[in-house]
Parts: structure tokens; sequence; C-alpha cells
């Protein structure tokens, strides 16, 4: 037995969110503020029905809305009810656990399912009280007169909403329904009409009851407070910790004659009984690769007091061996990430402890909700953690009996996605702004299945291999290469500024595979830019209809006597070899199309708030000036473009070291030609152009003009533009 799915209404930006959880472990990961936490709060609030920790801003700001339109006395209103459900998957061996929760007598299904909502006592009566409250609030102020010039003086409550602020735990009540599995769709949407079964207390066990009964959840949060400093309130040494872990778990040592001669005598049986009751303990943390090759060796030693092991700081203390001959030192002096991984698996293990003693009340699920878990841990641990953490919780587990314990993890750690590929990430998007803000879960598992190869496979392994980070972006940037990633921060600084107060995710990805990336970023629904080259090539180059062109050397671009399909965009009937631009966006393969494209051309939309958007940019036609000489071309690849937008300055001599500097052309047309074939021959290193680039001074050249566009798009629609301060006396000239 598990818990299989979860739902959250109008809790925080969780409006309206489902949750698949996988068997053994889940990972909640999407960028600042997407309410990944706000999912550990709702358990927590909900299962545990703690009505005197509710806050009227807990309710979603979508629906506060709703609260007006009922004072108001609209028909269809109504005050908002938050609302969990849960649903659990059960075998025929576990259905005596869940009898009360069986919606019909022939029931069949496979999934059982509660709901907990959060609602009015009786919304005409708080819509009652409120007017009531209201009408003595402007009794009392009746009588004071209003100066001249003010508007008069309302006293609160002046609204419903306002009410609520102050009296939410009083008027509404934790209420329990049963869920038929059979009248809700894959997506958990119930049926038209469908209205749940409430249970009532005077039916037998209360909800609250049937909840504790099925599941416990605990929760690890990320603030441990675990440091290297001796003092100050929020310091806490590792000792007590597992001091705390001894005094609810292990086994105590028996005050018996035979220990209190060998203590009289020795301290090394009682050291070995401290060896003895830890053992357990110290071999799981083993599995996670601790002490290792360098690292000394956990141990427990007692301070000669039977009376107040482990329970005292004069009692038994962590100490780490520096050799077989005794020589140790205190837990203080290891290092702080090491201390916080022994102190999260110890927390577990107590967590998982209290629950596998529970024998005659023991719920059969074990939900243990840890927060952010890279805390103070370096990226090795990091990996380590969620890698061993569910192994060492499942030799606990009972199988057999139907006891399962099931992990959820938020993180911001793309180390940990590493580990644990695409299947249990579920990714939380945000969308809207203001009071409309909420959030979409995405099951990544779901991705994976329907998904084909080999599209699925190549963007697992690349994502593992380099840029887990898309999940936790506001935005990602797809460049061509290596070239582009490594001056993008300083073409951000100058074009785009106010880029840099959000998280992007550049991601290398070259010409022929950014249409493999498509699936994944419709999928996230995040807002991409794509920066990519023309990849002019002469239609020779081209293959018949159907058949998949073969990429010219894009990456390489080194030889084109080799290919001999790489040409200028001005060749006549010339095509592009880019996949990306020929297959995705913005579907085009003549070049002279490409390079007439307009902006919806080159943009897929996102929501209303236009988050979610696609944007390609690529090198566009720009105006050559040299003397009285003026030709219009567009660069193949972003160093033939960066130097049409900066002629003058790379034809100077002393950034020679770009390698883009024509000696003695004979005209301009002379000019781009042989840049163009310089930047594509051989002997050109794109990689020195950027670090040639990269030690010049950024004032003295100008983005691209097409990635300044694109830039500037992504800024503006991310709302992240940074506005101009007008000196002062400016506006008046």
């Amino acid at each position: 037995m598990h818990l299989n799915k979860l739902a959250i209404r109008n809790f925080r930006r969780l409006a309206d969110v489902k949750i698949d959880l996988d068997r053994d472990i889940s990972i909640f990961v999407g960028a600042n503020n997407s309410g990944k936490t706000s999912v550990g709060h709702a358990l927590n609030f909900f299962v545990n029905a703690t009505r005197d920790r509710v806050s009227f801003h807990d309710i979603s700001a979508c629906r506060w809305s709703d609260i007006a339109a009922f004072q108001a006395g609209n028909d269809n209103a109504s005050l908002p009810v938050l609302s969990l459900d849960l649903w659990f998957t059960v075998e025929q061996d576990d259905l005596h656990r869940v009898l009360d929760l069986l919606p019909r007598l022939e029931w069949e299904g496979s999934q059982v399912g509660v709901r907990i909502a959060f609602a009015p006592r009786n919304a005409d009566e708080t819509l009652a009280h409120f007017n009531e409250r209201h009408q003595q609030a402007q009794e009392a102020v009746a009588g004071i007169e209003t100066p001249e010039g003010q508007e008069p003086y309302i006293a609160p409550p002046r609204s419903l909403r306002e009410f609520l602020e102050g009296e939410l735990g009083k008027e509404y009540e934790f209420k329990y329904y049963i869920l038929d599995e059979a009248q809700f769709n894959d997506d958990l949407e119930p049926n038209d009409g469908y209205e749940p079964q409430e249970l009532l207390r005077e039916q037998g066990r209360t909800g609250k009851d049937i909840i504790s009964s099925l599941i416990k959840v605990d929760f690890l949060h990320a603030q441990r407070h675990l440091s290297d400093s001796e003092g100050g309130s929020r310091a806490e040494e590792l000792s007590r910790h597992l001091s705390r872990y001894y005094q609810r778990n292990l086994q105590r040592h028996e005050e018996d004659q035979n220990a209190i001669r060998a203590l009289a005598a020795s301290e090394a049986l009682l050291n070995e009984h401290l060896r003895q009751v830890f053992a357990d303990m110290l071999e799981r943390l083993a599995q996670l690769g601790y002490p290792g090759l360098t690292n000394p060796r956990l141990m427990i030693k007692s301070a000669l007091n039977p009376a107040t092991v482990m329970n005292s700081q004069d009692g038994a203390h962590v100490h780490y061996a520096l050799n077989d001959e005794g020589l140790t030192l205190p837990d203080k002096y290891n290092g702080l990430g090491f201390k916080n991984l022994i102190y999260m698996v110890v927390e577990l293990l107590d967590l998982h402890a209290q629950w596998v003693a529970t024998e005659e009340r023991r719920p059969p699920v074990h939900l243990v909700f840890v927060e952010e878990p890279e805390a103070h841990l370096h990226a090795q641990l990091q990996q380590v953690f969620v890698n061993k953490v569910r192994e060492i919780l499942a030799a606990e587990d009972d199988a057999p009996n139907g006891f399962h314990t099931q992990l959820a993890l938020t993180t911001h750690s793309p180390h940990i996605l590493y580990e644990r590929g695409f299947q249990p990430i579920r990714y939380f998007r945000r969308e809207g702004n203001g009071t409309q803000q909420a959030s979409t879960v995405l099951n990544l598992s779901a991705f994976y299945r329907t998904t084909g190869n080999p599209s699925r496979d190549f963007l697992e392994r690349y994502l593992k291999l380099t840029h887990c980070d898309l999940f936790f972006a506001d935005a990602a940037v797809l460049v061509e290469g290596n070239v582009e990633r490594l001056i993008m921060p300083q073409m951000i600084a100058k074009a785009a500024p106010g880029l840099r107060s959000c998280y992007l995710s550049v991601l290398e990805i070259g010409g022929a595979y950014a249409h493999l990336f498509r699936t994944l970023i419709e999928f996230l629904g995040i807002t991409t830019l794509v920066v990519t080259d023309l990849d002019s090539v002469t239609p020779a180059a081209t293959v018949d209809e159907g058949e998949e062109a073969e990429p010219a050397e894009a990456e390489d671009e080194e030889d084109d006597a080799a290919t001999g399909s790489t040409c200028t965009p001005e060749t006549p009937n010339a095509v592009t070899s880019n996949q990306m631009l020929a297959r995705w966006l913005p579907a085009i393969s003549r070049i002279d199309e490409l390079l007439a494209a307009d902006a919806a051309a080159k943009t897929i939309p996102g929501d209303a708030t236009a988050m979610g958007s696609v944007r390609v940019t690529y090198p566009c036609t720009v105006n050559l000036t040299r003397g009285d000489e003026q030709i219009e071309r567009a660069g193949r690849t972003l160093e033939v473009a960066f130097a049409f937008d900066n002629l003058e300055w790379t034809q100077e001599y002393h950034n020679r070291e770009l390698k883009l500097r024509i000696r003695a052309p004979q005209d301009l047309e002379d000019l781009a030609l042989k840049l163009h074939n310089k930047v594509h021959g051989s002997n050109y290193k794109k990689t020195d152009f950027a670090l040639a680039l990269l030690a010049k001074d950024p004032d003295g050249w100008t983005v691209p003009r097409y990635i300044a566009e694109g830039l500037q798009w992504l800024e503006d629609t991310l709302g992240v533009a940074e506005q101009e301060i007008e000196e002062p006396g400016g506006a008046a000239g």
C-alpha cells in the first residue's frame, strides 16, 4: 500500500494541482516560489488538522475575489474551500485497512480516495456574523465627526475578507469525504454533478482517525541549525542529536553489577556497548560512502558516567578516529558537510524508528518530506544522499505486512537530479501573476513514457551530463555552441542587463540537435530563447523530400572545400542545414525566406502573460558601410555576424587576435566574402575567438543585432527590463 496521488486546491499557489507520487521517491523541482514547499505545508495542515495554524493568506490569492462576490450576493459565488485529496493504491491484503473509505459494497477498484476539506461551517452564518460585527463597529464610531475634507471613517471589519482574516479559524472547520475512483477521470477531474460522500462523526471513526490510521507524515526541514561553532542558541552539536536518537530508539545500558564492575575497572565494556548499539546506524552511514578513503572513521566514546550516557554534554560524544591506535578528535573538528549528512541520516532513522515503534496503531504508509537536502552538502554528498537514502530506510520496511516508506524531496540541486533521471521528477511551473499567480505540477514520468526514442534517451543523458539546472530556471537560452555559451553573460550585460536578476539556464545544443529539445521545452512550458546560426548550404547539399537531410558540419564548419556545401546566405536558392530552423521554428528551409521572416514567424506564443513562449533568433541582414561603399549581407554564423556588426572595430590592427581582420580587401564585397571564407576555413578556431573577445574591453564592441533583439525579447517577456533613472532636472532640459 502506498500514497499514489495528491490533489490540492486553493492552498497558496496551489490553486488546483494534481501530483503523482512515485512509490519510492518523488523529487519536486521548479524555480523559486513555484509552490514546492507549500506541498509539505499543505500535507502538515490537512493531515494533522492543525486549524490553529491556518492563516487567511493560505487561501489562494486567485480565490479572494470569490469572497467579495459572495458578500455582494452574486448567485453563483461561494466562499473558497481548501482541500487535499489523498489517493492510496491498495492491494487485496490491505482492504481491511480501508473499509471505511470504500465508496460502495461492489467496489472493485485499485485506489481508495479521501478528501480533507477546510470549509465554512455555514457560509450564510459566516456572512451574518460579519454583517453583525460590521454593524456594531459602525455604530461604535457613529458619533465621531469627520473632519472637513476627509473621507468618513469606516471601522473594521470593512469587508467579509477583512473579517475572515481574523476569524477564519472560527468560521471554518475540517470535513472529510469518501472519493469514488469510478467518478474521476485519469486527470483526477470528477464527473459532472458528482458529490462525494461525507464522513460524519456519528458513523464511527472520525475522518481524522481514519487518516491517522493510514498515513504518517514527517518532515525534515532545510533549516537544520547545525554549525561548527560552539556557542549560540542556534548551534547544536552532532553529539546532542545522537543522544536524542539513543534516548528514543536504542537499547539503554542496564545498571547491573557486571557493568558497574566492568566500568570500575575500565571503560572498555561501556565503549563496546555503545559500539554495538550504534553499529547498525554506522553501518548504514557506510552505505553513503562515509567515511570513504581519507575521512576519519565515526565512533562513540563513553565519559565513564553510566547514569548520564548519551543524555548530557558530559556523557558520550561523537569522535573521529584518526588511526587504529586510539587517537581521536571530537566531532566539531570534522567538516560541516559530513556532520550534516550524518545528522540527516540520524534524523530520518529517528523518524522511521518512531513510526515502526507504533506497532498497535501503526499506519501502513510513512511519507517523509525532506526539504532541500542539499543545504550544507557539497555536490558529491548530495548525489550519495539521494542515491542511498531510500535503501537505508527500506531496510526497516515490513513489506510482507504492507508497511511502506515513501520519500518526497524538494530541491534546487542539479546533482540530485543527476542521480535519479527524469522519472521521479515533478516539475512545478509558475503561471500567472499578481492575484492570479498559481502553479501547475508536471509529471516527468509521463513525459518519459510518451516521448519516443531516441529523443527521450538523448535528452535524459544530455541533461544528466550537463544541465539539470533547466528545471530550476526562470527561462532557458539554447545556444549553438561553446562560443555563444562563453560570451553570452557579457552580451546579456550589454544588451539586456535586466536578465541578470533572473536565473537563466544556458544550454549548448548545436543546430543539428536543437529540435530534439522541442518536446521537453513544450512539455515544461518554460520561456525559451534559441540563439542559432543560419548554416546556409547550397541546394546540392539537400536530399529528396521525405528523407532527413544530413546536416552540414555546423559544429566544426572548418572545411568547406571538403564538404562542398557551405555557402554564403546570399547564394541563390540557398537552404539551411540547421534542423532547428527547418523542423521546429520557424519551420523554414530556404535562406531567403528565413531572412524575410518577421517576429511572429519566429515566435511560439505562451500563455496570457507570454510565459512559456519560445523565440528563435539567427543572423539577419545588416547594412555594411566602408567609405563610400554600402551593401547588405547576413552572416552565416555568429563570428561572421559579429564581424559585420562590428566591421570597423574588427578590422583594427589591435583587434587582430579575433582572427577577423582581412588584409587589403579589394572592396566591401571582397571583404565580406573573405570574412566568410576565413571563418569557415580549417585554420579558424572558434573558441580562440571567444576567449580573445572576453579579453577585450566590452565597451568597444556591440552585440550582434540578432542576439540583442532576442535577449531584449526575453527581457521584456520576463518583465525584468531595467528602467532608466532620469537624471535630476533632466525632464526640464
